[in-house]
């Protein structure tokens, strides 16, 4: 599906442009809070409105068969919408200067056009830029989402079999771990699923962190505590292409809130859900494969908002 997915990543460019033509009639267009279920139309309206000079740059783009239940062929993409922000978009206060607002985009595609989409535009990031922080800090580092060090994940071509299963063995085993040092099984050391240099990169309030160990310092410790009880992997889409694997869940976290979270609190046992988007990049996949590099799209706006803060507004105040 390799000329496809490049097929579709011309048309979502033309569709920034006004050129509908990649998009069928009745597509299912959802979008992270707050925009939720919009037009394709009304969308790349949006984003046009807002920010001068629109463009699109992409970081990777993958196409493959789903492996899960629902089937069919997909594309999944990293990108900045980019341009200066001189109008206000989706409540987030115009900055009048650039901003690079990353998003991470899963489509269905039937007869080469796109029939589902399911997209998260990390807007905390867009406030922070603008100078306007939503958390009062944030756990790593902060910048922009880059392209993947080898500079080849504009639609691969060659089969995503053993990254995808890569990836399946390294979910599976995250799911348990030690409530003590917060580690699980077959994610570092001899057979590892992880490279011992691997790059996460993260969200706005989480950031970007470096190997093994700061991912756990920076993400996973402050959230398994956060959310001790949560359950991921509930993927709507898992798909591979070369050295690269995507997955998402709308949502595909379910959790109870049980410690206060990037300052946010108190924590009151609340049932919460997490919309998720992964993509990575693996090394070695003809044999010893090890995940490089993940990249990492959440929608913090919704799971803010389950915890009764809305972050635009307050962006806005």
């Amino acid at each position: 599906m390799e000329d496809g997915g490049k097929a579709i990543l011309a048309g979502l460019h033309g569709l920034l442009a006004g050129d509908g033509a990649a998009v069928a009639q009745g597509c299912d267009w959802h979008v992270s809070a707050p925009v939720e279920e919009c037009e394709p139309r009304a969308f790349a309206d949006a984003l046009r409105g807002a920010l001068t000079g629109l463009h699109r740059r992409d970081v990777l783009a993958l196409a493959g068969s789903n492996r899960r239940e629902e089937g069919g062929e997909w594309m999944a993409a990293i990108c900045h919408y980019v341009g200066n922000l001189d109008a206000p978009l989706w409540g987030v206060p115009a900055s009048g200067r650039l901003a690079m607002l990353r998003a991470g985009e899963f489509y269905r595609v039937e007869g080469g056009r796109i029939v589902k989409a399911r997209i998260i535009l990390d807007l905390p990031d867009l406030m922070r830029q603008g100078g306007r922080l939503p958390f009062p800090f944030s756990y790593g580092t902060e910048i922009a989402f880059p392209p993947p060090a080898t500079q080849d994940g504009i639609c691969p071509g060659a089969d995503g079999t053993a990254s995808l299963d890569l990836v399946e063995r390294m979910l599976g085993d995250l799911h348990v771990y030690d409530p003590e040092t917060i580690g699980s099984a077959g994610q570092t050391g001899e057979g590892g699923a992880w490279a011992d240099d691997m790059l996460w990169w993260g969200p706005a309030g989480i950031g970007s962190n470096f190997r093994w160990e700061g991912f756990v310092k920076d993400h996973r410790k402050p959230f398994v505590e956060a959310f001790p009880d949560r359950k991921g992997g509930n993927h709507y889409c898992r798909i591979g292409a070369g050295d690269y694997a995507a997955v998402s869940g709308w949502p595909s976290m379910t959790m109870t809130w049980q410690r206060d979270y990037l300052g946010h609190g108190p924590a009151d046992g609340r049932a919460m859900t997490l919309r998720v988007m992964d993509f990575y990049r693996c090394t070695g996949v003809a044999g010893g494969a090890r995940i490089a590099e993940n990249w990492v799209l959440l929608d913090y706006v919704d799971l803010f908002r389950q915890m009764g803060r809305d972050l635009i507004a307050e962006a806005a105040g």
